[in-house]
């Protein structure tokens, strides 16, 4: 099939692949429903089976082509976790949860890049940026099992905070590393290649507020729904195609474009409705992060992908537990908080992506499998360990009763959605 579909039209070939790749991912998740295993693992499972490393349905000059895919989903991905960011909500443990999050995120990050290369023999380009990547924390799947359980509490609010500050920190650590290994490899090194990619990402963080309030202006009440959803996404693909041009993630600019549009509206209906548009790009972003999972390379650098997953487990867990030992965080909190910080998805595999084109094609392609296969584990243990922390901390309420009070919980809305992570069919 590989070889009839480079042998036809481009248009045509990208359209069937589409169509293939939708159709794999919906009767994959099938069988991991009946499993109880997340649909993100189904998605990543049916790209590796069609994708070039095993069945070859798709062939692998189109599965390359279609990396604009990822800068898409991820815009969607940090314009919804900007909504976390309300300002009325997190001005009271604005501190603690800063501190929090530098403690867990660089915990994890510095424990991974020393374990790589003192452990493993790793360079320190490879290991620095595994380390950067590992700084993260998808808040998908921690949400999806908030949502579920209602979890609501000082745990919840915390933890929804530190999830969203967790990814500012990544990105800003990324983007100086990336800057230093470009630099490394063009043989020199400046202070303008540690302090260009910096301001393109303020100027990035700058635009996506000036959006935020652009948008605010456009969707009054009299705007249709139609028209709400165009001009969200119209905004959503111009900030990934700037950031394209500068060769910086998407992110950042499109994390504070969400974070200052419910910060100047409070109207959380937009973001309920781009998440009944997105479900076919993040079934995608997931699929071709499969496709590029090399099998072959997984096998032979298994024991890397096994440290890496526990080691960055370790360093989460220590980071915040030393973090909310300093802030004077109650004991619940400190105990369990580093469980609900296990999942790695969405950020990571962008960045991964983003980061194997810095690198040689064989360090390159070990970066990615590694990140692209503890994903497939983390989002296989995540929700359980998201779970176990919300029961132990007793954040998830006795039907019975009802909360005491609205937290940031509530205000974001983490009410049951049929987003595509928890969808029953």
């Amino acid at each position: 099939m590989a070889a009839w579909l480079m042998s036809i039209p481009a248009p045509a070939a990208i359209l069937l692949c589409l169509a293939l790749m939708l159709l794999s991912g919906f009767l994959v998740t099938r069988i991991t429903k009946l499993l109880r295993l997340p649909n993100v693992s189904g998605y990543i499972i049916a790209g590796m089976l069609i994708g070039p490393h095993i069945l070859n349905l798709i062939p692998q000059p189109l599965v390359s082509g279609m990396e604009f895919v990822s800068d898409i989903a991820l815009s969607f991905i940090a314009f919804g976790v900007g909504k976390f960011f309300k300002l009325s909500t997190i001005r009271s443990g604005r501190k603690r949860v800063v501190v929090i999050t530098l403690f867990e995120s660089l915990a994890a990050g510095v424990i991974i890049a020393v374990s790589m290369h003192y452990i493993f023999n790793m360079t320190w380009d490879f290991s620095m940026l595994l380390g950067a990547i590992a700084t993260a924390t998808a808040p998908a799947s921690t949400l999806m099992t908030i949502r579920q359980y209602h979890a609501r509490g000082e745990f919840v609010d915390t933890l929804l905070q530190i999830v969203a500050f967790d990814d500012v920190v990544c990105l800003f650590i990324f983007s100086i590393i990336s800057a230093v290994i470009r630099a490394n490899f063009d043989g020199r090194f400046t202070v303008s290649d540690v302090l260009l990619p910096v301001l393109y990402n303020i100027i990035a963080v700058i635009i996506g507020f000036l959006c935020g309030f652009v948008l605010s202006k456009l969707l009054n009440e009299r705007r249709s729904q139609d028209n709400r959803l165009i001009l969200v996404i119209a905004f959503l693909l111009g900030l990934s195609g700037l950031c394209a041009i500068f060769n910086i993630s998407p992110l950042l600019s499109c994390m504070i474009f969400g974070a200052a549009y419910v910060n100047l509206t409070e109207d959380a209906r937009l973001y309920r409705q781009l998440d009944g548009f997105t479900p076919p790009i993040m079934s995608m972003f997931f699929i071709i992060s499969g496709m590029n999972l090399n099998v072959s390379a997984l096998a032979a650098f298994g024991i890397v992908g096994i440290s890496y997953f526990f080691i960055r487990i370790i360093g989460k867990y220590v980071g915040s537990f030393c973090g909310c030992v300093l802030t004077k965080t109650s004991s619940k909190t400190r105990m369990f908080l580093g469980l609900a910080l296990v999942p790695q998805a969405g950020v990571s595999i962008g960045l991964a992506f983003l980061g194997q084109r810095m690198l040689p094609p064989d360090i390159g392609s070990l970066l990615l499998t590694i990140i692209l296969s503890s994903s497939v584990l983390y989002e296989l243990i995540g929700p359980a360990c998201a779970k176990a922390a919300l029961v132990f901390s007793g954040s998830i309420p006795d039907p019975s009763t009802k909360p005491s009070g609205p937290g940031l919980s509530e205000i974001v809305d983490v009410s049951p959605s049929e987003d595509f992570n928890d969808h029953p069919s």
